[in-house]
């Protein structure tokens, strides 16, 4: 039963992934909208991994698997990279791949329950 509970957050996840791409500067040489899901679903990967919240395994896991999972996109971030290499935009690409893999980093540590503990 729980796959029809990612099938059907991925299925929104992936509509979502597609309308800030439409809604994002979709013209502009540089793929804002592709970084932005990637590091928005950094963080809030992170945030429903590291903490109890009161949900269901079910539904924690129809979240980060299937939302999350389509709402982020490691292919897209590959084929813009390649396709700046290949458009000669090489500090672009470079600057890309920094922000998306420096960035994810810091969004899910961000994201991740950082307690003291005493």
């Amino acid at each position: 039963m729980v796959y029809m509970y990612i099938g059907f957050a991925g299925s929104l996840g992936a509509i979502a992934r597609y309308l800030i791409g439409v809604f994002m500067i979709p013209e502009s040489g540089f793929p804002f909208a592709t970084l932005l899901v990637n590091l928005v679903g950094c963080y809030a990967l992170a945030f429903i991994t590291s903490r109890s919240l009161p949900f269901s395994y079910k539904l924690k896991t129809a979240i980060g698997t299937g939302f999350l999972g389509s709402f982020t996109t490691f292919s897209a971030f590959s084929v813009e990279t390649i396709t700046m290499i290949e458009n000669g935009q090489i500090v672009l690409a470079i600057i890309y791949i920094t922000l998306s893999v420096v960035g994810g980093i810091i969004m899910s540590n961000v994201g991740w329950k950082n307690e003291v503990t005493k």
